[in-house]
């Protein structure tokens, strides 16, 4: 599940929403909201703007 957001945040090649990783892969939006909240504790996406996020630079 994670690597799939991931791959869309980057295919978007901007930040984005959890409802935008919704329409753009299909996902559950509850699932994708769990994803998220694991993701923000590991530190793998970040929030450049208010309620939108993008993969990590690592």
């Amino acid at each position: 599940m994670e690597d799939q957001i991931l791959n869309v945040m980057k295919e978007a090649g901007k930040p984005i929403s959890a409802g935008e990783v919704e329409k753009l892969s299909g996902l559950d939006r509850k699932e994708i909201d769990k994803a998220f909240k694991v993701m923000k504790e590991k530190g793998s996406i970040v929030s450049p703007v208010r309620c939108k996020w993008e993969p990590a630079q690592k």
